[in-house]
């Protein structure tokens, strides 16, 4: 008897992705998994029950089905990662289960609290270390190529310019000048987005080691003289900077910005609130008509005036604040993210059932609960408990 995979539909509100489609279903051919699912959980994503049927998933009564017979719960936003409406997730995990999704771990450490009450395992998708043999279960870098596209097609959408130079009867149409703050997985689709579409791109980063990656893509590296040793952690992710850091950068930043039609702020921090890049000044400076295109909004935001959730309007300026990007493209984001999770519950499965082998730096970094217990030792910190 092999390990049963539950799938459910998506209970966050607004979310239309799914955790496993139809096409990753074959990375678990020889593992002895047999995967359960609710009704109708691809469907917001454009995949059909029957898709699932064809490769060999059971359809279960209901959501309470799925959850009483799965010993494996794959989902996009686990509790933690749901705060509407993810507590009543959490009544129906029980002692043993495994959930595997995200979960928001480093900012909703009570979720964590309430999982290892339940004695319930969680791997937290957000927490995979960025490490070369975890590239193909890397979701946040999936999910991230998602939102920097298609936050350069919202700002192609809503500029009431054209992006590209076009040479007309009715003379010459000068090309729309985007820059894009924050060169990682995001910052760097946003700028190859723009570029396809015929701007004048350029990119920033603390990180001056990514300014051969901005100009593979066409895009200028803007340098501005601010120092920032040690702008990346070991994961490979931006650090937090001192404020007296952001200061100067938003100082020298102002000028840049001044000069552009689209800014695209793509800096988050992982488990802090996104450093604030553009101030209210800054934002005066820009020319009526441009417009901020904020991917941080969900932390709150690179611009002191980004609303999350909303658009607003400041000196002619629009600045927007989409929310949970992916979504809105679920298609390709779930095709994405279920390969990631499947490839990811594949390493953890050996000889036909589910081992955590806890001196495994892909394990020891994502495990959250398991046990009874919180044993990450960065969300034990933030509930204030002692160190294991």
């Amino acid at each position: 008897m092999g390990i049963i995979v539950g799938i459910v539909v998506e209970a966050a509100p607004g979310e239309r992705r799914v955790a496993m489609v139809p096409g990753a279903i074959s990375v678990f051919n020889k593992t002895g998994v047999e995967l359960v699912m609710q009704p109708g959980a691809g469907a917001e994503a454009g995949f059909a029950d029957a898709e699932y049927v064809e490769k060999g998933v059971r359809l279960a009564g209901s959501r309470e089905e799925v959850f009483r017979t799965a010993e494996v719960i794959l989902q996009v936003r686990s509790p933690g990662a749901n705060p509407e409406t993810g507590a009543a997730d959490l009544a129906l995990l029980r002692q043993g289960q495994t959930a595997i999704g995200f979960g928001e771990p480093l900012s909703a450490a009570d979720a964590a609290r309430f999982l290892a009450e339940r004695g319930v395992t969680f791997l937290s998708m957000e927490l995979m270390p960025r490490i070369t043999r975890a590239q193909s279960m890397d979701a946040l870098s999936s999910m991230a190529t998602v939102a920097g596209y298609k936050a350069a097609l919202m700002a192609a959408d809503s500029l009431p310019r054209m992006f590209p130079m076009l040479m007309t009867a009715a003379g010459t149409v000068a090309p729309a000048r985007v820059l894009v703050i924050g060169a990682g997985v995001a910052g760097l689709q946003a700028i190859a987005t723009a570029k396809r579409l015929g701007a004048v791109v350029s990119g920033y980063d603390i990180r001056a080691a990514v300014k051969e990656q901005v100009e593979s893509l066409g895009a200028r590296f803007v340098v501005l003289e601010v120092a920032a040793a040690g702008a990346e952690d070991k994961g490979g992710y931006a650090k937090a900077m001192t404020e007296e850091f952001y200061q100067r950068q938003r100082e020298l930043m102002a000028g840049v910005l001044a000069q552009q039609n689209v800014v695209i702020t793509t800096a988050a921090v992982p488990g802090r609130k996104a450093p604030i890049l553009i101030t209210g000044e800054m934002v005066a400076r820009m020319a009526p008509g441009s417009l901020i295109v904020d991917i941080a909004a969900e932390r709150g935001g690179n611009c002191e005036l980004t609303r999350p959730g909303e658009s607003v309007v400041s000196g002619g300026v629009t600045i927007m604040g989409p929310l949970n990007l992916p979504s809105t493209i679920p298609y390709h984001a779930s095709q994405m993210y279920a390969k990631n999770i499947a490839t990811f519950l594949k390493y953890l499965i050996k000889d036909g059932k589910l081992a955590l082998d806890r001196e495994d730096e892909i394990v020891r970094e994502t495990l959250v609960t398991h046990g009874g217990e919180v044993v990450h030792p960065r969300v034990r910190e933030m509930l204030g408990l002692a160190a294991v």
